[in-house]
């Protein structure tokens, strides 16, 4: 499949909240977790997973339309995101994709509870998507399939990794946890949060302006706001920069690749996508033809936010396969 949508919906005719479903917590480990639901318990589970500074409140154009066809539709907070605790004292943990598919494992069987409810769907937006995909690769009997709103990471088309003496890889993540430590999180997180910034640093995500949309401006701007924001994001930096190979996209991609009735994949890509332009899903698909890609004209990174109706219906059409 490989389908381009050339017409752009009318957000101002669709009807979307920030405040969908029931908002609830949940422990893993000693992090409070915020999540939301909808929709009837005996329906198919499906479970939304943001993308970086977001939360589940960015699938407001998603969650009810999605339960109105008859899913059961969850939104998670990863951890040091959205209403998600951003920091535990006495926590030790770097926070990367692995770190947070243990979190989402946890919450599919504790939860949405897929042993007695099914398999469940994941859809993702960019980091959420590599959360996903990482999941998928740890436990594919919880995944009925994945639907990736784009993936991120560029390192998906270049497989090769040089290799580093093991002296080299210990000096390189105390520089970078030096260097996280000493630069002044706090101080560039309130810079970034002033409302002409913000607005500057989310057009970048987005192809339709988003200068009067202040609702996804408080969606991002509220959690940055929060004491520990600054903690939360060196965590991220450190623990993503940190990251063994086997936890970045060659080698998660050739795990799953090597799955026994492995569950498919669809990439949706917005085809003015400025943050992992449309080439590099393309030569995605070169290296992995059994990943399935759909093109959305006119959209930028968050095509399930800008252009939901199209997304929506992409995702339902490819749902009716299961």
């Amino acid at each position: 499949m490989n389908e381009f949508y050339s017409k752009r919906n009318n957000l101002d005719n669709f009807i979307g909240s920030a405040n969908w479903g029931a908002s609830k917590y949940w422990f893993y480990e000693n992090f409070r977790v915020h999540f939301r639901v909808t929709g009837n318990e005996s329906d198919p589970p499906i479970v939304l997973i943001h993308g970086f500074g977001a939360s589940s409140d960015h699938w407001r154009y998603n969650a009810e339309v999605f339960s109105t066809e008859g899913f059961r539709v969850y939104g998670i907070d990863l951890i040091g995101f959205g209403k998600s605790e951003q920091y535990s004292k006495g926590n030790t943990n770097y926070f990367d994709n692995e770190f947070w598919a243990d979190q989402l494992v946890a919450f599919l069987e504790e939860v949405v509870e897929v042993q007695r409810n099914g398999k469940v769907i994941l859809i993702g937006n960019s980091l959420g998507s590599l959360t996903a995909i990482t999941t998928l690769s740890k436990r594919p009997d919880l995944i009925k399939t994945v639907i990736s709103a784009p993936l991120p990471e560029p390192v998906f088309v270049n497989p090769f990794q040089p290799l580093f003496p093991s002296w080299f890889n210990k000096a390189k993540r105390f520089l970078i946890k030096l260097f996280f430590y000493l630069l002044p999180l706090k101080t560039l997180i309130n810079l970034i949060s002033k409302k002409k910034l913000i607005t500057f640093a989310l057009q970048g995500a987005y192809f339709r302006q988003i200068k009067k949309d202040n609702s996804l401006k408080r969606i991002v701007t509220v959690p940055a706001r929060r004491p520990n924001a600054y903690k939360a994001l060196r965590s991220m930096c450190i623990g993503m920069s940190n990251r063994p190979n086997s936890a970045k996209g060659p080698s998660i991609l050739s795990k799953i690749k090597n799955i026994t009735n492995r569950p498919p994949i669809l990439l949706i890509w917005g085809k003015q996508d400025k943050l992992i332009p449309l080439f590099l899903a393309k030569k995605l698909i070169k290296l992995h033809p059994w990943l399935k890609l759909t093109v959305i004209d006119d959209v930028g990174h968050c095509p399930h936010d800008e252009s939901p109706n199209h997304f929506n219906q992409i995702v339902l059409k490819w749902l009716k396969n299961f």
